[in-house]
C-alpha cells in the first residue's frame, strides 16, 4: 500500500470522497460513538421550538393591533398605545432569551414550505433534522393563550404597584 492511503493519507489521495461518505465510513467504524450523539430533544426543548415559531408571530399581531390604534379616534387610544409598548417589549425580551437557549443547545428552527394548510417548519437538533407542523387552529389558540398570560402578568404588575 502506498503511504498516501495510510492514516489519513486515505482521505487526501481520492478527489471523490463526499464529506457524507467520510462520515458514514466513521459511523461504520465506530458505531458506539454514534449512538451516544443522538439526543433527541426533550420536552421543554420542543416547548422552545414551538416558542421560537409562535412569538415572533405574536409580535406581529401586536404589532399590526398597535398601529391600529394610532389611526384610531378612541379616546383611550394613548393607554392602548402605551399598553401595546409594553407587551411588544416584553414578547421581544422573550424572544431573544429563547432564541439564545435554543442556540445554546445547538438548535436550529427554519420553515419548511409545503402546500398543505398547516404550518410546517424543521428543527436541526445537535446535528439531526426533525420535521415540526402546526395546525393553524392549534397557532390561533396557543397565540390566545399567550397573550392572555401576557396580559395577566401586566395587570399583576399594575395591580402590585
Amino acid at each position: 500500500m502506498s503511504k498516501k492511503l495510510e492514516g489519513n493519507g486515505r482521505w487526501e489521495s481520492s478527489r471523490m470522497i463526499l464529506p457524507q461518505h467520510k462520515e458514514a465510513l466513521i459511523n461504520r467504524q465506530n458505531p458506539e460513538t454514534v449512538n451516544k450523539q443522538v439526543q433527541k430533544p426533550t420536552a421543554e426543548e420542543h416547548e422552545m421550538i414551538l416558542k421560537s415559531i409562535l412569538l415572533p408571530m405574536l409580535l406581529t399581531m401586536v404589532e399590526k393591533n398597535g398601529k391600529e390604534f394610532e389611526v384610531s379616534t378612541n379616546m383611550l387610544r394613548r393607554y392602548y398605545i402605551s399598553a401595546t409598548q409594553i407587551l411588544m417589549h416584553r414578547i421581544h425580551t422573550e424572544m431573544v432569551k429563547n432564541k439564545n437557549e435554543l442556540k445554546a443547545r445547538k438548535i436550529k428552527v427554519y420553515e419548511d414550505i409545503r402546500p398543505d394548510d398547516d404550518l410546517n417548519y424543521k428543527y436541526l437538533c445537535r446535528g439531526y433534522e426533525y420535521p415540526f407542523a402546526i395546525m393553524r387552529d392549534v397557532v390561533k389558540s396557543r397565540l390566545s393563550v399567550m397573550l392572555g398570560e401576557y396580559v395577566k402578568s401586566m395587570l399583576n404588575i399594575i395591580k402590585d404597584v
